[in-house]
């Protein structure tokens, strides 16, 4: 707590020697470390190294604004971490005080939609901010790098992306994205109908895409709305999501004359 919301450096070393084992000290904090090298390589952050663990300058230590933004949203996935850093302020209650936390984050006090993160300042990386904002269904990060206006420029970032993105349906309940062949049937197919709506933030010229997958064999029968497939939607080459297809309208099992007849070469009709 008092790492994410006051920037407390004796807390990180601290939690470094207990995580990093090793009997703790700096032995353990080199461990801790290499774990968190280690995890950088899962999340696939080339451009990132560790060589401590609270950011400070040092020779091969760096990352980037792009994987800073990569690594927050990994972050927001474990639970406890959006409640921490969307605090104000908190406390810390030992045996026998208690320590005030004040947020170094002045954007949650001074932008609605604020939610997080957290501040940085060393001599080589100056003034730096890593901020997220939630406003109804859309969130948002922003990483700011060396900047005297970090909170206000942050604020911009995130109101850019606010007005940049609108949610649309990209994915029409009802509409029909595909047809399949009826089952011993010539030149009759079923119409596939999404069985409900797909929406997805789609911004300006982004290119929004349905991709179709119909079952590999319809069953001898099918009633309306009967799941036969799925259509997924993807926004910038991203999936956003996906619906059943259902059947539009039902169709009847083929008699066995039919069968008999397709089989050897369709010549009932």
């Amino acid at each position: 707590m008092a790492t994410l919301i006051s920037s407390g450096d004796d807390a990180a070393y601290a939690l470094a020697e207990h995580l990093g084992g090793a009997g703790g000290g700096d032995a353990g904090v080199s461990r801790f470390v290499a774990m968190m090298n280690e995890k950088a390589g899962e999340l696939g952050l080339r451009d990132t190294r560790f060589e401590n663990p609270i950011g400070f300058d040092a020779e091969g230590h760096h990352t980037t604004a792009r994987e800073l933004a990569r690594t927050t949203v990994e972050a927001y996935g474990y639970r406890g971490f959006a409640e921490t850093v969307g605090l104000g302020t908190a406390s810390i209650t030992t045996a026998d005080r208690e320590i005030p936390l004040q947020n170094t984050n002045e954007l949650l006090f001074s932008y609605e939609p604020a939610i997080g993160v957290k501040t940085g300042t060393t001599p080589a990386a100056g003034p730096s901010l890593v901020s997220a904002a939630e406003s109804g269904d859309e969130s948002y990060v922003a990483v700011v790098l060396d900047d005297e206006d970090r909170f206000g420029d942050s604020a911009e970032a995130l109101e850019y992306g606010f007005a940049a993105h609108d949610r649309r349906e990209v994915v029409r309940e009802g509409e029909r994205y595909a047809e399949a062949p009826v089952p011993y049937r010539r030149d009759e197919e079923v119409a596939l109908v999404a069985e409900g709506p797909v929406t997805g933030l789609v911004g300006a010229g982004e290119p929004v895409e349905q991709r179709v997958e119909v079952v590999g064999e319809l069953p001898p029968e099918a009633r309306p709305g009967t799941p036969l497939g799925r259509v997924e939607a993807y926004v910038g080459g991203e999936k956003v999501g996906e619906a059943r297809l259902v059947a539009e309208g039902g169709y009847e099992e083929a008699s066995i004359f039919r069968k008999v007849w397709y089989t050897a070469g369709g010549i009932f009709e």
